[in-house]
């Protein structure tokens, strides 16, 4: 299966065509990740412990709360303190699967893409002996699932996301239930990974932050390149997955497509700012993109120590 090119349908299918598409997607995702991250690491984003370690130099987006200033001052060159990683921390994945994310138009849906992070994420942690605990979101179900640590937990999770029937057309998505469920009650201090396409209702931002004060927090966004520009294919009849809403577009024109794109921008802008304001690291994925080695480049510049943050105009479109 070439990476990043290709995922499991998010359909519910027979057990073994299930399986099969797991162990395939499992080897892609351990032959890439085990590849590349070479040396020692702990996970995506391991807890930063309180025990004292190694100084090393800084880097821009570094906590300054850390800074060595003896090493700094011996040497005239920015140096943090780091500090020895924590052990069994939780990580819970905020799954949203609501009806926006039936879409793609390039080599997968949204919904595959979304399953695809979900699965690295899993590896990643699962690798780190950490606890791994889900909840799932349709809009019409939400689904929970404990967190346990262990690989044979970790597939079962994995299993449980293929498994979630789609939405009926017409459920808008509550990101914002899903999130409070993370929050309480109150849980020990870990990670939690949101992956959604953040449309839709933007009254998930309050309960983000809120876990922030407890949790590192990680917004995977993952889009199509069609949500960002349109193409100029005619009159065009677009529905609202979430709303059952329809509209008529004459995509020939060229001014409407420019509204489009500007609209798109800013809509990706605020989604970052909201994020950013949380405090959360953001990975943006796209459908027509190699998704495997944009996780690979955002893991290794979050073991060089900087915060990954999306850029504030240049760039939108990912992380590269």
């Amino acid at each position: 299966m070439p990476s990043g090119k290709a995922v499991p349908s998010g359909q519910p299918g027979a057990p073994g065509q299930t399986e099969a598409v797991l162990r395939r997607l499992e080897y892609a995702v351990r032959n890439k990740l085990d590849g590349l991250l070479l040396g020692s690491y702990l996970g995506l984003v391991p807890g930063p412990g309180s025990e004292p370690g190694e100084s090393r130099q800084y880097y821009p987006g570094d906590d300054v709360r850390r800074m060595d200033w003896p090493v700094t001052a011996r040497t005239m060159t920015p140096h943090v303190r780091q500090t020895v990683a924590d052990r069994e921390l939780e990580t819970w994945l905020v799954v949203d699967l609501s009806p926006s994310l039936d879409f793609g138009t390039v080599n997968m849906e949204k919904r595959e893409l979304v399953f695809a992070a979900a699965t690295a994420i899993t590896h990643l942690t699962a690798k780190a002996g950490n606890r791994i605990g889900a909840i799932i979101t349709t809009g019409e179900q939400t689904y929970r699932i404990p967190a346990v640590a262990g690989s044979n937990h970790a597939r079962y999770v994995m299993r449980k996301l293929a498994g979630t029937p789609r939405a009926t057309e017409g459920r808008r998505g509550d990101l914002a239930r899903a999130l409070e469920q993370v929050r309480r009650p109150p849980r020990r201090r870990g990670m939690v990974v949101v992956i959604s396409d953040f449309l839709g209702d933007q009254d998930w931002e309050r309960p983000l932050r809120g876990l922030g004060d407890r949790h590192e927090l990680l917004g995977i966004e993952v889009l199509d390149p069609h949500e960002l520009e349109l193409p100029a294919a005619g009159l065009v009849t677009f529905v609202d997955p979430e709303t059952g809403e329809q509209l008529e577009v004459q995509t020939s024109d060229a001014e409407l497509r420019l509204r489009y794109a500007r609209a798109a921008s800013e809509q990706r802008e605020q989604i970052a700012s909201m994020l950013r304001r949380a405090g959360a690291d953001q990975l943006r994925l796209r459908t027509d993109s190699d998704w495997l080695s944009d996780i690979v480049k955002f893991v290794v510049t979050r073991r060089r120590g900087v915060a990954v943050r999306p850029p504030s105009r240049a760039g939108m479109i990912g992380v590269h």
